[in-house]
């Protein structure tokens, strides 16, 4: 990686009481933006492209996973098709619809996404910003 990384996040960690299962959605949901797994340590498997950016595991302290109120992740997507299978990859997978792929114009012009809860109930969007919509 070098120092020209436009991020601010290095990486972020959801729990999950069910690993397997969670990390075979990540898998199919993730894949829909060219990501996939990149790391894995006993209970955590991370994703990215090119380095372990989101990471899936089971609380380091032993203790029940949750979900807070008012969170989100949100993955970038390339096209709004991307969005789409995002959205299709993750219902076929069990996640709860919280809002379907399309058009989001109280974001701004650009913005295409798609809200999902995870198996675990953490809530996930994928998004693309088309900078020639205005």
């Amino acid at each position: 990686m070098t120092d020209e990384n436009p991020s601010i996040i290095s990486h972020v960690s959801i729990g999950t009481n069910k690993l397997d299962e969670a990390t075979a959605f990540y898998d199919k949901v993730v894949a829909t933006i060219g990501a996939k797994r990149i790391m894995e340590h006993p209970g955590a498997v991370a994703y990215g492209k090119l380095f372990p950016e989101f990471w899936v595991q089971t609380p380091h302290d032993g203790g029940t996973a949750g979900t807070a109120n008012g969170v989100h992740f949100s993955f970038f997507a390339t096209s709004k098709e991307q969005v789409d299978a995002f959205y299709k990859a993750a219902l076929d997978a069990g996640a709860k619809d919280d809002g379907a792929a399309g058009p989001r114009s109280d974001y701004g012009a650009g913005y295409y996404g798609c809200f999902v809860y995870d198996l675990d109930g953490h809530k996930i969007e994928a998004m693309h910003w088309d900078e020639s919509a205005g």
